[in-house]
């Protein structure tokens, strides 16, 4: 049986265009983690699922690496260096790890990690944590969105959700609240937004709700009452009132439109004193 190893040694006679990219062998003891590097929180679970493939003798993709003045240090691959490390104290001996050079600056370090398809799926607050380190690089927002092919919206979006203090942050983190609302609350409401989003969570739970939906956190006016203002104002007269104009309403339309207002106000208390 042929394989590519040999395919590649003949490919002046076969015409075939392959080339070789190499990996190492790597001592685990020559491998380490930089502390607060990697843009993924550590999972302990998918951690776990490492450790289980490296025991049961299972294909591993190779790690990211670049070699430093103090070892050789893991680029993208960290779940899988700490599984080997979980299998080699279970009494599973794992010698080395497959590894690959990664060439390039810091920011298309930070770049990879973002984009790689062998990492697990980043959170909201990670993805916004790496674009914070490519912007503090000197990238610009489009220069960002292109490298991570997102788009500038997606950039703009995950930027400002690190904007939302930390109550909507710790929110975002825990599950309790979707990133899109963190960020929409906080352009709705500036710097009362976690006290606005506190105040709506309390009064889910009380609901026995566990997350707070953006129909929750946002109320919209209802439509019909402000369809009914509109059709109550739009035949009324007005008549000078000092250096202002003023509304002629019927004793009766007057209170129903003031009960609008008031239901609006009371809906939208503290938003417009901002």
């Amino acid at each position: 049986m042929s394989s590519l190893l040999s395919l590649y040694k003949a490919k002046e006679k076969n015409g075939t265009e392959m080339s070789a990219k190499k990996t190492f062998l790597v001592p685990l003891s020559e491998l380490y983690i930089e502390p607060g590097y990697n843009v993924r929180e550590i999972d302990q679970a998918h951690i776990e699922e490492f450790r289980d493939a490296y025991i049961a003798g299972e294909f591993v993709p190779p790690l990211a690496v670049q070699v430093t003045d103090k070892g050789i240090k893991v680029i993208d691959g960290h779940h899988r260096y700490h599984g080997a490390l979980l299998a080699t104290e279970s009494g599973t001996e794992i010698p080395r790890l497959e590894c690959k050079d990664f060439s390039g600056t810091e920011a298309d370090r930070i770049a990879f990690m973002v984009t790689s398809s062998q990492g697990k799926p980043l959170t909201s607050l990670e993805r916004a944590a790496a674009y914070q380190r490519l912007a503090n690089q000197g990238w610009e927002p489009t220069e960002i969105a292109k490298r991570v092919k997102r788009s500038p919206s997606d950039v703009d979006h995950h930027l400002q959700l690190l904007t939302c203090g930390d109550e909507l942050i710790e929110m975002v983190k825990t599950g309790a609240v979707a990133a899109t609302t963190a960020v929409a609350l906080s352009r709705e409401h500036g710097p009362k937004a976690g006290a606005v989003a506190l105040e709506q969570m309390a009064k889910v739970k009380a609901a026995g709700k566990t997350k707070l939906s953006r129909s929750a956190a946002m109320p919209q006016f209802s439509a019909t009452r402000a369809r009914r203002l509109v059709e109550l104002l739009s035949g009324v007269e007005t008549f000078p009132h000092g250096d202002a104009s003023a509304l002629a309403l019927s004793p009766q339309n007057e209170f129903e439109v003031l009960a609008i207002l008031e239901e609006y106000r009371a809906q939208h208390a503290g938003k417009d004193s901002q």
